[in-house]
């Protein structure tokens, strides 16, 4: 079926057919993938996003535009950060929740302006909060990251310590998680907090490394390699995080931290091998320093997100690598004009 067709067709399986959940950063990556499931579920989805250009705007605009023909979907241009811009948006007694993917990521630019990251991923989070509960909304979901375990044993669990986040970013991430645990517990609102772990798929940010590695070793340019490539990521295919995301704010939790990650960490040199293999091109290395925000490795114990959730990933890295190589293939004017920094 033809994706114009999917968002215009309510999933009769839904156990919510025609509420309505406000979904920030509808124009990212997470935020559009996610939009799409909700409205294949059968939900009215009220997008918001201020379509920043920390990257190439045209991406934002390639997402949302798989969006706004959507006969259940309106979008809203807006900033988290202005309480008055949020308050002017009209919510109707079916809206059931909050899914905030709104923020400023990027591990290692988040040490050159820190400041956007709190307004944005701290306060930002605070203002949701605050319309949630003056609009009587019962569920709020935010993204939060794996970012926090840095220093901690591997696999990671939920209950172990975040004390000590290595990079700007991680910090306000902490932030957010901590006034969502002060308004579950002030305000009796249910709040479900996802750790993402390193989400890659067709249409993913260009900062991050699979985006300009696939166009790098395509077009026969040294790919950008921080370190010696040995590092491991618990690479998570979008659609998979996505509906983790979705069952969240479908299940009552009280207040509780869940992994969504892939659960089998890889090496960056094997992601690259696997480009090389889709691609039928080898990799030209530029190596560079590894960075001191960088982690050596992540990986999700993901137990609590199949007994409270009933969610694993289903798409392997091999086949997600190969989705995502496929839309680069298929869509090459667009990702050679996107301005990589």
């Amino acid at each position: 079926m033809l994706l114009a067709a999917i968002l215009r067709s309510p999933d009769i399986r839904s156990n919510n057919p025609m509420k309505t959940v406000i979904v920030t950063g509808v124009a990212g990556l997470i935020g559009q993938v996610t939009a799409v499931r909700l409205l294949e579920k059968g939900y009215r989805v009220i997008g918001i996003d201020n379509m920043n250009d920390y990257y190439d705007i045209r991406l934002k605009e390639y997402r949302l535009k798989t969006l706004e023909s959507a006969d259940r979907f309106s979008f809203h241009r807006i900033d988290i950060e202005d309480r008055t811009a949020l308050e002017s948006i009209e919510t109707g007694s079916d809206v059931t929740g909050i899914i905030n993917l709104a923020a400023r990521a990027g591990v290692r630019y988040s040490k050159v302006n820190p400041f956007v990251y709190f307004s944005t991923n701290t306060t930002g989070t605070l203002n949701l909060l605050d319309f949630a509960v003056k609009r009587s909304l019962k569920k709020f979901v935010l993204a939060s990251t794996s970012s926090l375990y840095a220093g901690q044993p591997t696999p990671f669990t939920e209950d172990l310590p975040v004390n000590e986040p290595i990079s700007p970013y991680a910090a306000s991430k902490k932030g957010a998680e901590a006034i969502c645990y002060t308004y579950s517990y002030l305000y009796d609102l249910d709040v479900t907090v996802c750790r993402y772990f390193t989400v890659y798929g067709p249409a993913a940010r260009p900062d991050m490394s699979i985006f300009p590695f696939i166009r790098w070793i395509d077009n026969g340019v040294p790919i950008t390699l921080f370190g010696d490539g040995s590092q491991q990521r618990d690479f998570t295919y979008v659609d998979d995080i996505a509906e983790g995301t979705v069952r969240a704010l479908e299940t009552e939790t009280g207040f509780e931290v869940i992994n969504l990650g892939g659960s089998k960490p890889h090496e960056l040199n094997y992601i690259i091998k696997l480009m090389e293999d889709g691609l039928g091109k080898k990799a030209v290395r530029d190596h560079h320093p590894f960075e001191k925000t960088d982690m050596k490795v992540t990986w999700a114990d993901i137990s609590k997100a199949k007994s409270l959730l009933n969610w694993e990933p289903e798409v392997s890295v091999e086949e997600g690598i190969a989705r995502t190589i496929t839309w680069h293939k298929d869509n090459r004017k667009l990702v050679n004009s996107i301005i990589l920094k």
